[in-house]
């Protein structure tokens, strides 16, 4: 996991798996370092497995994002493992971009 700036937007760049082993982790560690953030992109292209833990942690977070007005983008390329799994529990569509420069774009900046 890592954390950079992308225009306006904090920027989280996960990779490899992200299960009921790690999730609570990821996202104790997302929320400290994105909690004042004036919008959020997280970058899943990289990850290589997500199951209902991960889903759950990546709707929790839009959910503490939505409350406090923060945009959120989950960028999740065109094909993989974390485009896949997403589309298949139904995921808000509107949230996935499918790289870096449509989601600075889509969150204005």
């Amino acid at each position: 996991m890592t954390f950079a700036k992308l225009g306006t937007a904090d920027l989280v760049r996960l990779a490899g798996e992200i299960d009921l082993a790690n999730a609570p982790e990821i996202g104790r560690e997302i929320v400290r370092q994105t909690g004042r953030a004036g919008a959020v992109v997280i970058d899943l292209t990289a990850v290589s497995f997500l199951d209902s833990a991960g889903v759950r942690l990546l709707d929790a977070l839009v959910g503490d994002l939505d409350d406090q007005g923060t945009p959120i983008r989950l960028v999740v390329g065109e094909t993989g493992a974390a485009r896949m799994t997403l589309q298949l529990c139904a995921f808000r569509d509107d949230l996935l971009a499918t790289d870096l420069d449509r989601a600075a774009d889509e969150l204005g900046g």
